[in-house]
C-alpha cells in the first residue's frame, strides 16, 4: 500500500484533471450573468486568472533555459534531458492545480474575513509578507526539506523529484502531494498573514505568487543569468539570494543546500556547501567547470518545414515536441505569433542551435537556417539561402566540427548540387560536408523484400531514384522507371553495367505499373494516380511530405529513417514527424560518417558502390533500422 500524500488523487484523469476547476469555472458564469459584465472583483476568477499566470511563467522560463542559442554558454549542468525525465515530470503542474483548490477552499471558508472586501493595494500588506515570509516560511521549508532527506521520507516521498538527472523549471513542480502540501504552507503563510492583520491585497497576491514562482523557476532553470560580479559587489546577496548552480548542487548530491530561497539558513545550520560560489562563476562565465555546451563533432543542418511545424521545437512545448509532430488545434491560436517569428527570421536571423545530444560521449548538435520550407522554391531566396548554409558551414569549421549533415531542401541538387556547390567553392574545409542521401537509399533498398522481382519507381532521376534505380538493376530487379524525359533516364541507363542495362525500362504512364505490388515512391501521388497500384501494393518512400494513404487495401512506409543507438543520453525531442530515438536517415547517415572517422566529403551524387558499406557500418554501430 503505498504512502499516505504520496500519489495524486486525479491521476487517473489524466489530461482530464482540469475539469477540477468546473465549479470554479460556474461560479465565474453565475457573477458575470448578475453583474452583466466581466466580474473583476470575483475572487473566483482571480484564482482561475492566477493559476494561467503562474503555469506561464514557469512555462516562459522553460523557453527561455531551452533557447540554447541565448543560454549555451551559461548553462550549470551541460547534461540534456531525456525522455524518461519528461515522462516523469508531465504532470508537473498538478501543485498548481492544488494550490489553486486550496485558494478556492479559502475563499469559501470565514477562515479569512479580509478576503471578503476586496482591496487593490496596501504597501503594509509586502510589508507583512515579507517579515513571514522571512521568519516563518524560509525556516519551515529548510526543516521540512532536511527532514525529507532522511529515511524514510525520503524514499517514500521525495527521492522522484531527485530521480530527474537535470533540473528544469518545470522540475520545480513535480513532487508529491506531501512536498506541494508543504510548499503551499511556505507560500501561503505570508499572505494569510497580511489578510490576517487586515492589509491583504489583490497586488499582494498576484506579486507574491509571481516573485515566489519566479525565483522557484529561476533557481530550476540551470541558467545563470545574475552576474558573478553582483555578488562581489555585494556580499551579503549570496546568502539572501541563491542561485541556479546552489540548487543544482543540491539536487545533484543531495547532501546540502537546502533553503527555499535564502542560503542564510544553510549557512546558519551549517549545511551550505560552498563550492555554489565557483560553480557560479563558471557557469556564467562559461568557464571550465560549469556546464557550457562545448564544441560540437557532428552538427546535423535542418530547416524549418512549415509554420505549424516551427512551433515543435523543444524550447516551445515540452509535451509536444517530445512526440512526433501532429498538427493540434491547440497551436492554431499561436499560427499568427509563429507567423511573426517567420518574418523576423526572414529579416535578421542567422543559423541557431535548437537541440542537442551525446553519443558515446560526443556532442552532437542540430542547427537551423531560418528559413522555411516554402521559400526554398522562390527563386529570389536561392542565393540567401545558400549563403545561410555556406556561413553555416564556415562557422562549424571554424569552430572544429568533424562532420556536417545537410538536411532535407539544404542539399536540394537545384539549389547548391546536394552540397557540391560549398565543397567546391571552399576545397580547404576541414569539416566534411554530408548530404546522407546513401544511407537513405540503403534504408529504402533494404526495405525492398528479398523475393521482389520488379519495381515502380517514381522520382526516377532524381539523385535517390537514380542511385535506387542502378543498385536494383545489379540485382536484377527490373525497375519501372517513371519519367517523361528519355535523355535523362538514357543517361542513368548507360551508368549501369551493359549486362545489367536491360533491367531498367523507362515507363510514362502509371497504367504501366498496374501489376506491380512494390512502388518506391519519390514524387507525390495524388489519389488517381495511387488507384492504378493494384491490390497489396505497398509504397515505398522518399517523397518530402510523405504522400496520403488512400488505399486501405494497400500500405504505406514511412520516410527512410533509423534509430539511434541504444547508448544516447540527453535526447528530449522528437525530429520532426519521427518516433522517440528514430531520425531521418540521412541525418544517422551524418552520425555513420562521423562514427567511421571517414575523411572525404559525401556531396553530389551517391556513390552506388558505398550503400551496402555505409548500410553495414550503421549496423555495426548500432543504429537500427525502424
Amino acid at each position: 500500500m503505498a504512502p499516505p500524500l504520496s500519489s495524486w488523487p486525479w491521476a487517473s484523469l489524466g489530461q482530464y484533471k482540469y475539469v477540477l476547476f468546473g465549479p470554479l469555472v460556474w461560479k465565474v458564469v453565475q457573477e458575470w450573468r448578475e453583474q452583466g459584465g466581466l466580474p473583476l472583483g470575483s475572487w473566483w476568477l482571480h484564482l482561475l486568472v492566477l493559476f494561467a499566470v503562474r503555469g506561464l511563467t514557469y512555462q516562459f522560463w522553460f523557453t527561455y533555459g531551452n533557447m540554447l542559442f541565448f543560454t549555451r554558454r551559461r548553462r550549470v549542468v551541460a547534461d540534456g534531458v531525456d525522455f524518461r525525465q519528461i515522462d516523469a515530470e508531465w504532470d508537473w503542474d498538478n501543485f498548481l492545480l492544488l494550490q489553486t483548490l486550496i485558494g478556492a477552499t479559502v475563499v469559501n471558508s470565514p477562515l479569512l474575513p479580509g478576503l471578503r472586501q476586496l482591496c487593490l493595494w496596501d504597501p503594509r500588506g509586502w510589508a507583512v509578507a515579507l517579515l513571514l515570509h522571512v521568519g516563518f516560511s524560509e525556516p519551515v521549508f529548510y526543516l521540512a526539506h532536511r527532514a525529507l532527506h532522511r529515511a524514510p521520507l525520503f524514499a517514500r516521498y521525495h527521492a522522484a523529484h531527485h530521480a530527474s538527472g537535470v533540473t528544469q523549471p518545470l522540475t520545480a513542480g513535480f513532487g508529491t502531494p506531501l512536498e506541494s502540501l508543504l510548499l503551499t504552507l511556505a507560500m501561503g503563510a505570508p499572505l494569510a498573514g497580511a489578510f490576517l492583520v487586515g492589509h491583504g491585497s489583490l497586488a499582494l497576491v498576484y506579486g507574491h505568487a509571481f516573485v515566489f514562482d519566479y525565483l522557484r523557476a529561476m533557481g530550476y532553470s540551470n541558467v545563470e543569468i545574475v552576474s558573478p560580479r553582483v555578488f562581489d559587489a555585494f556580499p551579503p546577496l549570496r546568502y539572501i539570494l541563491y542561485t541556479p548552480s546552489y540548487l543544482s548542487l543540491h539536487h545533484r548530491e543531495r547532501r546540502g543546500n537546502f533553503c527555499l530561497f535564502m542560503p542564510a539558513l544553510d549557512a546558519a545550520f551549517g549545511t551550505l556547501d560552498g563550492r555554489a560560489w565557483a560553480l557560479q562563476r563558471a557557469a556564467y562565465d562559461g568557464a571550465a567547470g560549469g556546464g557550457a555546451l562545448g564544441t560540437p563533432e557532428f552538427v546535423f543542418l535542418a530547416h524549418v518545414v512549415d509554420i505549424m511545424s516551427s512551433m515543435h521545437v523543444p524550447f516551445a512545448l515540452r509535451s509536444l515536441s517530445s512526440a512526433p509532430f501532429a498538427n493540434h488545434f491547440i497551436l492554431l491560436p499561436f499560427w499568427p505569433v509563429a507567423f511573426g517569428f517567420m518574418l523576423l527570421m526572414w529579416c535578421c536571423s542567422k543559423t541557431f542551435v535548437v537541440s542537442f545530444y551525446y553519443l558515446r560521449g560526443h556532442l552532437h548538435q542540430t542547427w537551423s537556417v531560418p528559413r522555411y520550407g516554402f521559400q526554398y522554391f522562390l527563386p529570389a531566396a536561392k542565393k540567401g539561402i545558400n549563403h545561410q548554409i555556406e556561413l553555416a558551414i564556415l562557422r562549424a569549421d571554424r569552430m572544429g566540427v568533424k562532420v556536417l549533415s545537410l538536411a532535407a531542401l539544404n542539399k536540394n541538387e537545384a539549389l547548391n548540387g546536394g552540397g557540391t556547390l560549398f565543397v567546391n567553392k571552399h576545397p580547404d574545409l576541414r569539416v566534411r560536408v554530408v548530404h546522407g542521401n546513401t544511407l537513405t537509399a540503403a534504408v529504402i533498398l533494404n526495405e525492398v523484400p528479398s523475393n521482389v522481382r520488379e519495381v515502380f519507381l517514381t522520382g526516377a532521376t532524381s539523385k535517390l531514384g537514380r542511385a535506387i534505380a542502378l543498385y536494383l538493376c545489379r540485382k536484377k530487379i527490373r525497375v519501372l522507371m517513371f519519367t517523361m524525359s528519355s535523355e535523362r533516364f538514357l543517361k542513368i541507363q548507360r551508368e549501369a553495367p551493359p549486362e545489367f542495362q536491360q533491367y531498367l525500362v523507362q515507363v510514362t504512364k502509371y497504367q504501366a505499373a498496374q501489376n506491380c505490388k512494390t512502388w518506391i515512391v519519390g514524387k507525390w501521388l495524388s489519389p488517381r494516380e495511387q488507384r492504378w497500384a493494384p491490390a497489396g501494393t505497398h509504397f515505398h518512400q522518399f517523397v518530402v511530405p510523405p504522400i496520403i494513404g488512400f488505399r486501405r487495401d494497400c500500405t504505406y512506409g514511412k520516410l527512410a529513417a533509423m534509430r539511434l543507438p541504444k547508448d544516447v543520453r540527453g535526447l528530449s525531442s522528437c525530429e520532426y514527424t519521427m518516433e522517440r530515438g528514430v531520425v531521418h536517415a540521412c541525418h544517422a547517415g551524418g552520425v555513420v560518417h562521423f562514427l567511421e572517422g571517414w575523411d572525404h566529403h559525401e556531396v553530389g551524387a551517391i556513390d552506388v558502390d558505398r550503400i551496402d558499406v555505409v548500410w553495414k557500418a550503421a549496423l555495426k554501430h548500432g543504429l537500427a533500422p525502424v
